[in-house]
């Protein structure tokens, strides 16, 4: 199944610097990793926020709850998700 799910990052300003890099290095691997893996399908970044909207390719909302809250940012975020259909004019169906 495809979802859109867009993710707002709000790190603390009272977070050390050091943690934070951390954990934005350890982030930057997870979401590589479940790219190459086919389950985050697309990234973009919103302009001008700490912000992006995803395309994920999951087998249930159980599987896309587990990839997202393993997001080392997770604690960090505002994530709305969106599941998606095929829609009947497209020349592409998933």
């Amino acid at each position: 199944m495809l979802y859109m799910v867009e993710m707002i990052v709000q790190i603390p300003q009272s977070l050390d610097p050091e943690l934070a890099a951390k954990i934005k290095l350890e982030e930057k691997e997870y979401s590589q990793k479940l790219q190459r893996q086919g389950q985050w399908r697309h990234l973009w970044r919103v302009v001008g926020e700490y912000a992006n909207v995803s395309i994920f390719d999951a087998a249930s909302n159980d599987e896309l709850h587990t990839l997202l809250s393993g997001l080392p940012l997770f604690p960090y975020m505002q994530i709305k998700v969106t599941p998606l259909a095929n829609h009947p004019s497209s020349i592409v169906q998933e």
